[in-house]
């Protein structure tokens, strides 16, 4: 039963997020294939990684990452930004066209959260927030993300 109900919920935002970006197709606003917006989506989470860190976090080749990042610099939803440490490596950053494509999903994702502060008490939703913090922390291990990328999501 909870697996079901856990499953409805996040598969209600997918589809939320597939109906506004087929919705941008119709309009011709949205330019980014299914598997740029993936790319995009890990590249958000990771923070800023380096190419390689984005391919190994994929597990693809370094070339096969660099191919898709280029695509993406060349639509203008990512950009690489040279590190102040080492000047050979460059990390990537999505830019403000990526931000407003992107929060297609996150508005969405407000609207619920203000739903839920609104239908729960404070305390329901201080369990919520301790619940998810666990799942997030120590239930998914095989997702790790950097600090700074888990304060960004």
């Amino acid at each position: 039963m909870l697996e079901e109900k856990f499953e409805a919920v996040y598969t209600k935002f997918k589809l939320h997020f597939y109906q506004e970006i087929f919705s941008r197709f119709q309009n011709r606003e949205a330019s980014l294939t299914t598997v740029e917006t993936f790319a995009m989506e890990t590249i958000l989470a990771l923070g800023t990684p380096t190419v390689n860190e984005f391919a190994s976090f994929m597990r693809i080749s370094s070339s096969n990452a660099a191919y898709k990042i280029n695509s993406l610099i060349r639509k203008g939803y990512v950009e690489k930004v040279q590190s102040e440490h080492d000047k050979r490596e460059h990390h990537l950053k999505v830019t403000e066209k990526y931000i407003h494509y992107y929060n297609i999903s996150n508005d969405y994702l407000r609207t619920v959260m203000e739903r839920i502060q609104k239908r729960f008490t404070p305390a329901e939703c201080e369990k919520l927030e301790e619940m998810l913090t666990v799942i997030g922390q120590e239930l998914m291990p095989e997702v790790q993300l950097t600090p700074s990328a888990q304060a960004a999501t």
